[in-house]
């Protein structure tokens, strides 16, 4: 399929650390956050996490599922209620008993996890064996007082995570991408893969979703970078968004759905499903792993060759790891224009290197010179996303595909952060700016009534 002349351009990912809208006061009277309650509040949830290491301590965990609620709960409330009594908290009856069932909440459900998934301003919660659980806080990592009783307390706290999902994880499986029921995702690695333990990684799921505004709040990218962002994604430009690990790609997937006509039809392919898009129609799929005998694995690849017997307007491919990037392109080639993606990539150049080298992977017999034709006349826009030094998220660069001279993929960048120097503090300081070349695809957005001012790409403007 010929390659019309649109571009789209995509906003960053969310930043570090993501903060929970504060809801609209109900009335002028309406006092503000006192920080007495917010120091209330921390309290209480290190108390919660005391009351956990206690509970580790005091109760047989591998016994617990043979308790019944009722005794369970029994067991939880005594310990509840001595330690209020020992650490003096100001506690009245009823607060006793509401802590003593979110105790008995978290007891059932994640363990000792549950009040760090609770805490919004957590963003990443990374275990290293039983002992040793790190969390992210505003883009730095901080050792946490959070710890499990052995490694089988932790194997038992995973597999309660796999399990809803439909995987498993075990000795003839070590390695599995999972995800908790709210969509924050996890990856574990037990022995013998985990030397000194399991290992657990879980990113995540924001209760908010960042919309492409909120991303120009936090300095993701600038307003009128954002105007023309969406204006690409209403022209169905098919996109890729590069980045490294915790760049912000899927949030950054996320945001820009919000462009989208709820009247098209959105698949999205995933291994474990995390998105969250903005849409009324979207439906999701996930991959599947082998069973016990090794049989039944669905791959994306399949998927992606499925979704286009489903009627989609655009397909979202979670991630790009695979051979399923030859039929992502022959998707974006085939009248499924606005499909988007993620790959891991260092900068737009390596992006392009690594989808025809994915492409190779699948064992077809076609050239380089023809792989290369494929993503220059499928993608029309490669968003660079980086997560900088001090924790915060970018878009570094906005590139534009234009074609073949040769068999060499043309590029050329319209925007682009330029990074002037660190501070004291460790905080980054830059300016974003345009490059001063006009879209190819600018013509076909106004076409298609989505205007956007030329001294936008003024390489003199201050963004």
């Amino acid at each position: 399929m010929g390659r019309f002349t649109t571009n789209t351009a995509i906003a960053p990912s969310e930043p570090a650390r993501t903060k929970p809208a504060t809801p609209a006061p109900t009335s002028a009277a309406t006092p503000p956050v006192d920080k007495a309650d917010r120091k209330r509040a921390m309290g209480l949830l290190d108390a919660k996490i005391r009351v956990h290491n206690r509970l580790i301590d005091e109760l047989d965990l591998s016994s617990l599922e043979k308790l019944d609620d009722v005794d369970l709960k029994r067991q939880v409330r005594a310990i509840v209620m001595d330690m209020v009594r020992e650490e003096g908290l100001a506690m009245s009856s009823s607060e006793i008993g509401q802590f003593a069932d979110a105790v008995f909440d978290e007891m059932t459900g994640l363990g000792p996890i549950e009040p760090l998934l609770a805490d919004d301003e957590v963003s990443d919660i990374l275990i290293n064996g039983c002992h040793q659980v790190y969390i992210e806080r505003g883009g730095e990592l901080e050792l946490s007082n959070v710890r499990f009783s052995d490694n089988d307390h932790l194997l038992r706290i995973l597999n309660r995570i796999v399990s809803a999902v439909g995987r498993r994880v075990d000795e003839s499986q070590p390695l599995v991408d999972a995800r908790l029921l709210d969509g924050s995702r996890v990856n574990a690695a037990i022995n013998p893969i985990g030397v000194d333990g399991p290992l657990v990684s879980i990113r995540k799921f924001s209760k908010n979703p960042l919309t492409v505004e909120k991303l120009a709040e936090y300095g993701a990218l600038p307003a009128p970078m954002l105007e023309f962002v969406v204006g690409a994604v209403k022209c169905r430009a098919s996109t890729v968004i590069s980045g490294g690990t915790g760049s912000g790609k899927t949030t950054l997937l996320n945001a820009l759905s919000s462009a989208i006509s709820e009247k098209e039809r959105i698949i999205t392919i995933e291994d474990a499903a995390e998105l969250q898009l903005q849409q009324p129609h979207v439906a999701r799929m996930e991959t599947r792993p082998p069973n016990l005998e090794g049989k039944g694995e669905i791959r994306q690849r399949e998927l992606v060759k499925n979704a286009l017997r489903m009627r989609p307007d655009r397909v979202f491919l979670g991630e790009v790891r695979g051979e399923e990037a030859f039929d992502m392109l022959q998707a974006m080639n085939t009248g499924h224009e606005g499909s988007m993606a993620t790959i891991h990539a260092n900068n737009p150049r390596d992006a392009v290197t690594r989808l025809e080298q994915m492409v190779l992977m699948g064992g077809l017999r076609i050239s380089a010179e023809a792989i290369r034709g494929q993503i220059a006349s499928a993608v029309h826009l490669i968003v660079q996303a980086a997560r900088l030094s001090d924790g915060s998220r970018r878009v570094m660069s906005v590139t534009e595909i234009t074609g073949m001279e040769g068999n060499v993929v043309q590029m050329q960048e319209i925007f682009k952060f330029e990074r002037s120097h660190t501070d004291e503090n460790g905080k980054v300081h830059g300016k974003f700016v345009a490059t001063g070349i006009r879209p190819q695809f600018l013509d076909e957005m106004h076409r298609r009534g989505v205007t956007v001012p030329n001294e936008l790409f003024d390489p003199q403007r201050e963004f």
